[in-house]
């Protein structure tokens, strides 16, 4: 007797699950229940072609070349899993919300969107649709209160618009091997008067990069460099400030997951809506604590980075410190941590563990304890609503079987990017953490609250993001100051966002405050802030104070 199409579906689960998916939070008998739900909720789309696209990082890799195959022989729906740039990813996004042309099913976007998906009301809510329209295709052990990032996902309004697929944080990364040396110890002591450690502030991070930049030069005859960073001309520079080079510096006020009035960005809003990005609006875009943070990220690139870091863009950048000759990193994609675990790489020892570790990043002179310390890439399943609802329920069940618990924790031995707590806690990942530097321990701290995506006052991420690199790169190219670059970004955000006060078609849309004189901003409590002492004096601690600051 031949087989029926759901035996042959439950044989395919069972050898997924034998040979690819032996590790997970879920028993076996519980990893089948789930298989078998997949199996009968994909029937009504059996033999349809589904097409999804995501950025290029290694959990994606895995998801287009390893999971489609799997999902499709359990449930017989085919999955087109694209990889591309980040920058195309949202091009894309915008196209079909634009055209109305449903050119993907769904989509992996970065959660710093999240502004933009509930005012342009093109979204699917996905808390309504789990309840309503999607009931029957929402995984019953879909369990949202297990995705540490889902809060990075929720609007103002207290409703889920994406769901987590894949997190990164931006951490300090440095040689832990090169640190712990006596001789390097005694060497750092006797010159800046403190402790060569964890950098708890930018001026023990500078003094770091120059000590080995300018005094260490080399070590086992190799030319090293006591700091890294890319600054090519790329929409990559601008998630480098956006993402992190403000916030760290303390720019914003406090509040997390992103600071209020005034969020890292330096956008101001009052309730939900955008009111300025420049001073004299009451943002913090061109303020002192941002004109601080470019300026050091243009200092340190001139001084103590390899000349090719101007060349470097974030992909390009990301995997540079494996070649064995950087001291350390201010901060450092988490999402490159597979590429500096592979045996053989200078920075490896012979059993596997590393000769790196990553920290807390350091902190700016305009931080203040309660505010976000660093970023957080979400990449979130997204779908919006002018894809067919047929084709959108199918796509929601590739979304929620790369995401199951049946799947998601070899997922995360793979790529790296945790996004369950029950992954991180389990002893699968405690039996791992020895070996990833410092990741483990981070994903189970408090720590993990305080690095965060973008926030909601950004109302338009697509159209604002690429003001960031444009500007900047005037001031890493030496075309204007510091300065003048920020001034002429705050005010063409301004600009941007008062034609988006125009289109009506946007929910809690900015409204701009009138212009008041940057002094009179100044002095009032919060962001922006006043100058500051730029210079403290360097603080350091061990790394494993560094790592119980996270606790």
């Amino acid at each position: 007797m031949a087989a029926t199409d759901d035996q042959e579906n439950e044989l395919a689960a069972k050898k997924w699950l034998e040979t690819e998916f032996n590790v997970s939070t879920l028993t076996p008998a519980q990893q089948m229940e789930e298989m078998r739900w997949f199996i009968q909720a994909a029937k009504p789309f059996k033999g349809m072609t589904i097409r999804v696209v995501s950025e290029r990082i290694d959990t994606h890799a895995y998801e287009s070349h390893v999971l489609t195959r799997s999902f499709s022989e359990i449930t017989g729906i085919n999955v087109v899993h694209e990889l591309t740039g980040e920058d195309d990813v949202i091009k894309k996004l915008q196209t079909q919300i634009q055209t109305g042309v449903n050119l993907y099913d769904a989509y992996i976007n970065d959660s710093d969107l999240i502004g933009y998906h509930y005012r342009s009301g093109e979204t699917v809510v996905l808390s309504d649709y789990m309840l309503g329209e999607g009931k029957d295709v929402t995984l019953p052990t879909l369990d949202l209160d297990d995705f540490i990032g889902i809060s990075f996902t929720e609007a103002p309004d207290g409703r889920i618009y994406q769901l987590p697929d894949q997190q990164f944080a931006n951490l300090y990364w440095y040689r832990h091997d090169w640190f712990s040396r006596p001789d390097l110890q005694q060497r750092f002591k006797q010159r800046y008067g403190y402790e060569l450690g964890v950098p708890r502030n930018w001026s023990a991070y500078e003094d770091i990069a120059e000590f080995f930049t300018v005094h260490v030069k080399e070590i086992d005859g190799e030319r090293i460099w006591g700091h890294m960073d890319y600054a090519k001309t790329d929409p990559s520079l601008g998630w480098r400030m956006s993402d992190a080079w403000l916030s760290m510096a303390g720019a914003g006020d406090k509040g997390l997951p992103n600071g209020y009035p005034v969020d890292e960005w330096g956008i101001r809003v009052i309730g939900c809506q955008p009111v300025g990005a420049s001073v004299k609006r009451g943002g913090a875009v061109d303020g002192p604590a941002a004109v601080y943070a470019v300026s050091k990220f243009v200092e340190w690139l001139d001084k103590y980075a390899p000349p090719e870091a101007k060349e470097l863009n974030f992909t390009e950048a990301g995997k540079w410190v494996a070649k064995g000759n950087i001291a350390q990193q201010v901060f450092w994609y988490t999402g490159f941590t597979t590429s500096l675990t592979k045996p053989g790489l200078p920075v490896v020892n012979e059993d596997g563990t590393p000769k790196w570790r990553m920290a807390p990043s350091p902190r700016g002179v305009y931080w203040e304890h309660g505010m976000k310390l660093g970023y957080q890439d979400a990449g979130s399943w997204t779908l919006l609503k002018n894809t067919p609802s047929k084709r959108r329920d199918a796509a929601w069940l590739y979304a929620q079987f790369v995401v199951s618990k049946t799947v998601s924790l070899k997922k995360t031995l793979v790529g790296l990017t945790p996004i369950r707590a029950s992954d991180i806690d389990s002893s699968v990942m405690t039996e791992r953490a020895p070996y990833l530097g410092g990741l483990v321990e981070f994903y189970r701290s408090k720590g993990r609250d305080v690095w965060t995506p973008t926030g909601t006052n950004v109302p338009d991420y697509a159209r604002l993001s690429n003001f960031w690199w444009q500007f900047i790169s005037r001031a890493v190219e030496g075309k204007e100051t510091v300065v003048e670059a920020l001034h002429h970004l705050a005010d063409a955000m301004d600009a941007e966002m008062q034609q988006m006060a125009e289109e009506s078609a946007l929910q809690c849309r900015p409204v701009l405050n009138e212009v008041e004189s940057e002094e009179t901003w100044l002095t009032r409590e919060g962001a922006p802030k006043a100058k500051r002492d730029e210079k403290p004096k360097g603080k350091t601690s061990s790394y494993e104070e560094a790592i119980r600051a996270w606790q």
